[in-house]
């Protein structure tokens, strides 16, 4: 397609922009976009992007979805905010109600809204330590919970989340978490947490200990057999708050509302985010009621969680989510996602390992798969060269050599072939450049 140059001078006019007005520390590409929908968007340029990245999971429902962008259009016209504390509205509870039904578990349950994924596990957090009177809390290796204060205290990358922003948050404790591919198993990971309770923090001191089931950020690592069900245990036996961050891998991206329910255990407390929202702003805490009750009237709260707009999107969305036929298919698509992934690492040797649950994937770069030693500079490059070639990819992991897959549920087999063929493309052009 030939590009307007009108369009490629409008696009530096605005990186311009981009540089004179927005703050350095934010990450961005050298693209605008003009238009989105699925799973492709178009940019100012005229250029279309096959969407592997999904807004970093925000986008399960795909960009635009109707059902969604309606439901913003009735509400946009009734009211648009007031404060839940100063004038309740039923939105607020339908979505209240949809969530409880996403936590696993007889219950009862109940739930509260907030803006972002970073401020539920804050919140998660609070009510914890509330709840227990306790102030410690146990976090994991490899796991991404957040840019605040608690947020960033709790995840497991220095670059670029954690350096120069400390001091961080007190009492703070970490265990290692599983990762197989580098040795560490569900036994090695228990014992850790072992030796934490015993070295670092006395259990009775210990209010929560938060897990994703699937790190995210942290390379995409699912929980191994045990270990979740071994943690629940030792929070059980210890009086010690369990809570299951789903804010990635929740709302459909491993196939089930929540990811910790294919272990059969009942967390006491799940942060949620992202898709929830079909895109739009929006999170939440469900947890057992008790719990989330023993917080004071005021304790919690905000001034903009659960808008209105947010709340009519997120009804839309969490109707999907709770749809048994949505979670069949986003089981079939994690499946064709792995198996097209699976087949790119037979004919690509720097792939070392692929992993992940459902449609929540990734795959590790490695300069050697004997040795295993980290190729970040190759998923450095593939992700450039991918973009250059119409795909949107991005990178995860501490080591940063892993490339995530979101794509975003609705995807079409076009979309997926397409898209898997341009980065097979571009993960071999990077190996011969670096």
């Amino acid at each position: 397609m030939a590009i307007d140059q009108r369009a490629k001078t409008r696009t530096a006019e605005l990186q311009a922009e981009r540089e004179r007005l927005v703050a350095r520390g934010i990450a961005t590409s050298p693209l605008f976009v003009e238009r989105a929908h699925g799973a492709r968007l178009t940019d100012i340029e005229g250029m279309t992007y096959i969407d592997f990245v999904g807004g970093i999971g925000t986008l399960n429902g795909g960009h635009t979805p109707e059902k969604v962008v309606a439901a913003i259009k009735e509400q946009a016209e009734l009211y648009l905010h007031q404060c839940y504390s100063i004038a309740q509205y039923e939105p607020y509870l339908e979505v209240c109600r949809r969530l409880i039904a996403c936590h696993p578990g007889a219950g009862p349950h109940k739930a509260l809204l907030v803006n972002t994924g970073a401020e539920a596990v804050e919140n998660a957090i609070k009510i914890a330590r509330y709840h227990t009177g306790r102030q410690s809390v146990i976090c994991f290796e490899n796991a991404f919970h957040g840019r605040t204060l608690m947020g960033m205290s709790l995840t497991a990358k220095a670059m670029p989340y954690k350096k120069g922003f400390g001091p961080l948050a007190p009492e703070i404790y970490r265990a290692p978490a599983p990762y197989p591919y580098r040795g560490i198993g569900t036994a090695e990971a228990l014992a850790g947490v072992e030796r934490v309770l015993k070295s670092q923090v006395d259990p009775s001191g210990v209010a929560a200990m938060i897990y994703e089931p699937v790190q995210g950020e942290g390379g995409f690592h699912p929980a191994t057999d045990g270990f979740i069900e071994g943690l629940v245990e030792l929070c059980a036996k210890h009086g010690i708050v369990y809570i299951s961050d789903e804010v990635q891998s929740g709302m459909l991206r491993t196939g089930t509302p929540s990811c910790i329910e294919r272990w059969g255990v009942e967390p006491d407390l799940i942060t949620w985010g992202k898709s929830m929202g079909g895109g739009m702003p929006i999170a939440g805490v469900t947890g057992k009621a008790e719990i989330m009750d023993s917080v004071h009237v005021g304790g919690l709260g905000g001034t903009y969680v659960g808008n209105p707009i947010s709340c009519a999107a997120a009804i839309v969305a969490l109707d999907e989510v709770l749809d048994p036929e949505r979670q069949a298919a986003s089981v079939a698509f994690g499946a064709k996602l792995r198996a097209r992934l699976e087949a790119i690492a037979s004919r690509v040797p720097s792939i070392g390992e692929v992993r992940g649950l459902g449609a929540m994937l990734a795959i590790e770069l490695v300069e050697d798969r004997e040795t295993k030693k980290p190729a970040a500079a190759l998923a450095a490059k593939t992700i450039e060269i991918a973009r250059t070639r119409g795909l949107l990819i991005m990178g995860a992991g501490v080591l940063s050599n892993c490339i995530r897959v979101l794509v975003p549920l609705v995807a079409t087999d076009e979309d997926v072939e397409e898209g898997m063929a341009i980065l097979e493309a571009s993960l071999l052009a990077a190996s011969a450049t670096v």
